[in-house]
């Protein structure tokens, strides 16, 4: 088997997981393509009998790694840290990464939940929960034990306690953040009030290189006033953009021709639980491509 056959084969399913190790697009490109490059150099690496354990183990300990290594950098970042988004999955039906994209786990706030659990935790749990390896291979791919991996794997899934509430279909959640932008341009209050819990709660990530809150934002009464003064201040100078951002219904706010906001939401039913506003210009680069 070519390195091209396997590049094509398991390309997808290594991003997905680098993207989730990461909350990266840029990294978890750069992971399996150096992995991939690493991987052709190896000298009969035609004889290795288990190909994409092989390749998953490579790319697990290569982001273990980075994360370890860019611990000090995420310790002074600027504002609250938001993944890079992915967008429109559905334009994509026929591209295989979407298999392994399409699922709930790759949502903002899933992949905010798995930054909470170190580099080691967040390998196992995912290599199990997500890609569902057993103990036995996972043990094999970060070098311990089958009882310290599924130690770990019970440490994780008790530290992030992620049920969400039911909510409505796609296309309905489309009209919703629609009906959303709309009452905020049409400064209809009573029916954001409708559309937002109470407690909702607006994140945006500007990490010190565009003008964003540097805090989250707590409560519909001030999530509100905050979105209203941003129409005002951006009023003719912006447009709005439908889309889907990590699985999910949201948007993209394009201001002076540049690609500058991209939304995403978390949902409680029928209501918008969380708001999260990528600015970073480096998180947004992947964009243009």
């Amino acid at each position: 088997m070519s390195t091209e056959t396997i590049y094509t084969a398991y390309q997808p399913m290594l991003f997905s997981l680098a993207y989730r190790m990461l909350g990266s697009v840029m990294d978890a490109e750069d992971m399996v393509q150096e992995t991939f490059i690493t991987f052709e150099r190896l000298p009969n690496n035609e004889e290795i009998e288990h190909k994409k354990a092989y390749l998953c183990r490579m790319v697990t300990n290569r982001c273990i790694d980075l994360i370890r290594s860019s611990a000090k950098q995420r310790e002074v970042y600027v504002g609250p840290w938001l993944p890079e988004p992915l967008l429109d999955l559905r334009d994509r039906a026929d591209d295989p990464s979407v298999q392994y994209l399409q699922e709930e786990s790759i949502s903002t706030a899933y992949l905010l939940l798995l930054q909470q659990l170190n580099a080691t935790e967040r390998a196992v749990f995912l290599l199990r929960k997500v890609f569902h390896y057993s103990y036995e291979e996972i043990a094999d791919m970060l070098g311990k034990s089958v009882p310290n991996c599924r130690q770990i794997a019970r440490r994780a899934k008790n530290s992030i306690h992620y049920e969400p509430a039911e909510q409505p279909s796609v296309s309905v959640l489309e009209s919703k953040v629609k009906e959303f932008v709309d009452s905020i341009m049409n400064g209809n209050i009573d029916k954001i009030l409708e559309l937002v819990r109470e407690d909702v709660v607006f994140y945006s990530d500007g990490g010190g290189k565009v003008k964003a809150a540097g805090v989250p934002i707590y409560g519909a009464a001030s999530v509100i006033q905050l979105m209203q003064s941003l129409r005002k201040m951006y009023t003719g100078k912006f447009t709005c953009t439908f889309t889907t951002v990590n699985g999910s219904p949201g948007l993209i706010l394009t201001i002076d021709e540049q690609q500058s906001y991209v939304y995403s939401f978390a949902w409680s039913g029928n209501q918008i639980q969380n708001i999260y506003a990528v600015a970073n210009p480096d998180k947004l680069r992947h964009l243009k491509g």
